[in-house]
């Protein structure tokens, strides 16, 4: 079984695997500690050496912080974000950036991070840039972060961070077997200033992640609070999710033809994502809910595809993988 490649994040001094663990499904009342905490050993014992939550993904960070306790936390680049706590959602003043810092800090039981992102501006990159990525460069300056990045969709906005000097970009579905938008202008523009480069959701909201896909209902429209804005336009960060219609039938046909070869669609899903043109300046991140999960995505990363099924798969949907 093939090791993971060693990549960059631009500018930055990290060094990451190609594959980093996403804690937002270490969040969960449903799961114990205990759980996560093997989770997250468990990954860094094949080898896994980035690790990203957010204030906004339940218990995730508290539990991170536990599992990097007692020695755990030197073995890892270690990731969090701005303006999604629930105190201050997208507040982006010095007082609630400040505020979200310290407690995410606190949670994760250290005195540096190695990066923090800007999480889901909506509809404004402008002011999130302003006094809240400020008050990151100032804690950076303290030696207290690494790196400075923003974790958005919209290309234009990454576009505009970029040019306003963040170290990393992370954006999510829209670089998988259903979206690969980010190749369009994101990735060459990052290349271009050394910025490093996250890739998140390669399963596409679990919709590439094995079980077929199917429609909901309850899932859609109006019944799904926050689905849309008050103009009736679909937030940024549901496009292309399990929450929007129009990407079932491309993920069933890809399901289904991966289903009649008996091959599972996550294995195509998660080779596709480490092979996005990023020239080793940037990793993959996927969540993992519980060992076993993560175990499933780690062969899924290190086990080669055969060169039939990838010339196959060419022909019937146009995409290499």
């Amino acid at each position: 079984m093939p090791e993971l490649e060693v990549r960059r994040l631009g500018r930055t001094s990290m060094k990451p695997k190609a594959l980093g663990l996403g804690g937002g499904h270490l969040a969960g009342p449903e799961q114990t500690d205990e759980s996560a905490i093997a989770t997250v050993r468990t990954a860094i014992e094949r080898g896994i050496n980035f690790v990203d939550t957010a204030p906004d993904y339940g218990l995730s960070e508290q539990r991170i912080g536990m599992a990097l306790a007692d020695g755990w936390r030197d073995k890892v680049y270690l990731q969090t974000k701005v303006g999604s706590h629930p105190e201050f959602t997208r507040d982006w003043s010095k007082e609630a950036t400040n505020w979200s810092l310290e407690n995410s800090f606190n949670a994760l039981q250290t005195d540096y991070v190695d990066s923090v992102l800007i999480h889901g501006p909506r509809f404004d990159i402008e002011e999130p840039l302003g006094t809240c990525l400020e008050v990151m460069l100032e804690w950076k300056e303290k030696g207290r972060i690494g790196a400075v990045g923003v974790g958005v969709r919209q290309p234009e906005f990454h576009k505009r961070a970029i040019e306003a000097g963040v170290d990393i970009v992370l954006s999510f579905l829209n670089y998988t077997l259903l979206d690969q938008t980010l190749a369009d202008e994101t990735i060459p523009f990052a290349i271009e200033h050394d910025v490093g480069i996250i890739i998140g959701s390669p399963l596409g909201n679990s919709l590439l992640a094995g079980p077929e896909p199917i429609q909901k209902e309850e899932s859609f429209g109006a019944t799904v609070t926050g689905l849309h804005d008050e103009d009736g336009r679909i937030i940024p960060s549901a496009v292309g999710s399990y929450l929007d219609p129009a990407v079932y039938p491309p993920a069933h046909a890809m399901w289904q033809w991966c289903n009649d070869r008996d091959l599972n669609i996550r294995d195509l899903a998660i080779q596709f994502a480490l092979n996005a043109p990023v020239k080793g300046n940037g990793i993959v991140l996927t969540g993992s809910a519980n060992p076993n999960e993560f175990e499933e995505i780690y062969a899924a990363a290190t086990t080669p595809l055969s060169e039939t099924v990838r010339e196959d798969f060419e022909a019937e949907f146009g995409l290499t993988i």
